[in-house]
């Protein structure tokens, strides 16, 4: 079975290197948004398995998507990756602190997204 992921980065290159780190494998289908906003969008229209997003982004950033997504009862338990340059403890907390199950810094290597992807992921036996 396939999972849905939504990748939200205002950067066109580190969505496509997410996408390229995560469709290397057919475990998954990547929907990609430019904005929070955009992703807000997008949320409705799908069941999605895993949330990818960025902190820093114009409109909605990606502490704000989070909060939405916990607070919405249609996605409140999909799990959230957050992928950021602003990589201190302090922020890495933050994250935490509003619900994303996984904090990875920018830098990174395609592997590590795919791990934190994979780590986060909903059982596939669990999916209708």
């Amino acid at each position: 079975m396939t999972l849905k992921i939504l990748v939200v980065d205002d950067s066109r290159a580190m969505r496509a290197y997410i996408r390229g780190a995560l469709t290397s494998s057919s475990e998954y289908e990547v929907d990609e948004a430019a904005s929070g906003f955009e992703a807000l969008r997008l949320l409705p229209r799908s069941d999605y398995d895993v949330v990818v997003t960025d902190i820093n982004m114009p409109d909605i950033n990606g502490l704000e998507l989070i909060r939405f997504i916990r607070n919405s009862e249609r996605h409140r338990s999909v799990p959230i990756v957050i992928v950021s340059t602003q990589s201190s403890k302090r922020d890495e907390d933050r994250a935490v602190e509003l619900g994303a199950n996984s904090f990875l810094p920018k830098p990174f290597q395609p592997e590590e997204i795919a791990r934190a992807v994979a780590d986060c992921a909903p059982e596939r036996s669990s999916r209708p």
